[in-house]
């Protein structure tokens, strides 16, 4: 009775979301003209107590450069002050056509939910991640999932509502990862339909998978092993291929994700000839990859086949000094790295999937983590 009680006015909440059309109603064509429109760049602070998390914000003007527009307070608070403290993909993420931005704070054991407007962010919620350590955000429509590090690591999930500004828990939906208290995880994600979730798990070179239903409930893990060593960053294409980075490897793979929960080997560690490529992004068409290698000082490129097979572009399409994450704008056009040095560089990506530098903008904190564009 009680869950009925709960999913009742859930039920109700969405319906109220998807019946307010014109809430949403620029997101299409928003998209449309994305190509010529600014945007802005979103990094964690990552600091801890008393300094406390924040966002900080990088106006993007239409050819792709930045300009430092200000921070904006998570209410809660990080887990270092240099390095890779959390080692992870996906610390902050932007949802419902960058409507909303999502921040963890590890130190805090919680998750900040901002509403985006031109000017900044405005904190809407913060709710705790039923969890120790967040360290990455998978949003699907109006579902979200965090994936804990800490502790026993799990993932958990919420359901926005935008009427209310509220980030709602999914009672009972915590889950545990294959790998149990050795998994060190770094990343959770959606595939492309929303119906099946991805964990990387770096201690113990497994892949999970688990199937999402309608009511937003996951069922699993189901864990696969990985073709390489140290599962680290991955994205999922429009064509539903998870391509991975594998960190130890040096090399990248591809997997095609089943309607049935399978996870298929496609492309087996495709050497990059490159140091630790962590964290890895696709473009919005599937056709191209990038890894920042953070041994190496390097971005490489990689092309897509329509089949989910992996090729190598470029080693080292471009060079920096300490890449440790990366972000691409909705449109594809531009791409920007976290670098350890405390600065934000910036590509132009261009048609054949080379990268044009744009520069670089400083003013990150050391340990900062995650990186979102829009």
């Amino acid at each position: 009775m009680l869950y009925l009680n709960w999913i009742r006015p859930l039920f109700s909440r969405s319906l109220l979301a998807f019946l307010g059309v014109a809430f949403f109603a620029g997101v299409a064509s928003a998209e449309r003209t994305a190509d010529r429109a600014p945007g802005a760049v979103y990094v964690g602070s990552n600091q801890p107590a008393p300094t406390g998390n924040s966002v900080l914000m990088y106006d993007r003007a239409a050819d792709g450069t930045l300009t430092f527009a200000g921070s904006f307070p998570t209410g809660g608070t990080g887990a270092g002050t240099g390095g890779d403290p959390l080692a992870s993909q996906g610390a902050v993420a932007l949802a419902l056509g960058s409507r909303f931005l999502f921040a963890v704070n590890a130190g805090s054991n919680d998750v900040s939910m901002f509403a985006v407007r031109e000017g900044g962010l405005v904190l809407l919620d913060k709710e705790p991640s039923h969890g120790q350590m967040p360290v990455s955000i998978a949003v699907k429509g109006f579902l979200v999932y965090v994936l804990n590090a800490g502790g026993t690591p799990n993932i958990s999930g919420f359901v926005i509502d935008p009427i209310r500004s509220q980030l709602v828990p999914l009672p009972g939906s915590q889950r545990p990862l294959a790998g149990g208290l050795s998994a060190q995880p770094a990343e959770v994600s959606f595939n492309a339909e929303g119906d099946v979730l991805l964990v990387s798990e770096k201690g113990t070179q497994l892949i999970d998978t688990y199937r999402v239903n309608f009511l937003g409930y996951a069922s699993g893990p189901t864990s696969h092993a990985s073709s390489g060593v140290t599962p680290f960053g991955f994205s999922v294409t429009n064509r539903g291929y998870a391509i991975v980075s594998e960190a130890a490897s040096g090399a990248v793979s591809s997997y095609e994700i089943g309607e049935d929960g399978a996870f298929d080997l496609v492309s087996g560690s495709v050497a990059l000839g490159q140091k630790a490529p962590c964290w890895l992004v696709t473009t919005n068409d599937g056709r191209y990859a990038f890894t920042a290698n953070a041994g190496s000082g390097s971005i490489s490129s990689l092309g897509i086949a329509p089949n989910g097979a992996a090729s190598l572009l470029n080693p080292a399409a471009g060079t920096l000094a300490a890449p440790l994450d990366l972000a691409m704008t909705s449109n594809s056009k531009f791409l920007y790295v976290r670098e350890g040095t405390g600065a934000v560089s910036g590509f132009k990506v261009e048609r054949d999937g080379s990268l044009t530098p744009l520069g670089s903008w400083a003013g990150l904190p050391a340990g900062a983590q995650g990186i979102a564009a829009r």
